[in-house]
């Protein structure tokens, strides 16, 4: 893997965890109520994730991994993301529909987020464009986990534990992948699974950003220039 400077590794750490910081202050700051741009920010950051995704991460797995092997790897992220979505119930992709009392700390949802989070660090620090789109797809889930807390009226201090704990849980999967041999021995078959996760969110992203199947030419926009966005940096 290619050394890099302080300064990457830094980034890579502190950006996805400022960037869970900033869709809480912007749901108690500005009161977001606007789901049309909401729903916007999701495309963006459907398309953006899914493009960097397939320009970045895809020829490298590939490259250094048995084909079939690599898609074994690719197929259980989906599978594992699938049932991590069973808890919880699909915020990941900008969903959240919990029935549980809210004044209790949400374990379930934490945990199956957390699990998402940490491997979706694990290839950041050897893809410095993918941390962008982990962070442009951080903000709406932030945005939209806040905004669900503070509408269920969950207490301050739960809200501010969950959001803290959860933008750690990326940097923690950095960590783990500079650190620990055992991960950078199976770092490539760590960054299949990824894939898969990433294939399953962004798409689910775009398909539900096009409610009703209807043509939309604002949420086509953004998808493209997220696509051309991705490629270029």
């Amino acid at each position: 893997m290619p050394v890099k400077n302080g300064t990457f590794y830094m980034l890579n750490y502190i950006l996805p965890i400022l960037a869970v910081l900033l869709g809480y202050i912007i749901v108690t700051l500005f009161k977001v109520k606007e789901k049309d741009s909401l729903k916007l920010l999701l495309a963006f950051s459907g398309a953006f994730l899914l493009s960097i995704t397939v320009f970045n991460l895809f020829p490298e797995v590939y490259h250094h991994g048995n084909p079939k092997k690599t898609g074994v790897f690719i197929m259980f992220g989906i599978l594992l993301q699938i049932f991590l979505e069973f808890f919880s119930k699909g915020a990941e992709h900008g969903h959240v529909h919990l029935h549980d009392d809210m004044h209790k700390f949400p374990w379930l949802l934490f945990v199956s987020l957390s699990i998402h989070a940490i491997l979706e660090g694990f290839p950041i620090h050897d893809h410095d464009t993918l941390v962008y789109g982990i962070i442009i797809h951080k903000i709406p889930i932030a945005i939209i986990l806040s905004t669900f807390f503070i509408n269920a009226q969950m207490s301050t201090t739960k809200i501010a534990s969950f959001l803290i704990l959860f933008s750690l849980m990326t940097p923690l999967g950095s960590f783990i992948a500079n650190n620990f041999e055992i991960a950078q021995q199976y770092y490539h078959e760590i960054s299949a699974v990824v894939i898969g996760i990433f294939l399953h969110i962004s798409t689910v992203i775009l398909f539900e950003s096009s409610e009703g199947h209807k043509f939309n030419l604002r949420k086509l926009i953004v998808i493209l220039v997220g696509i051309i966005i991705a490629y270029y940096i």
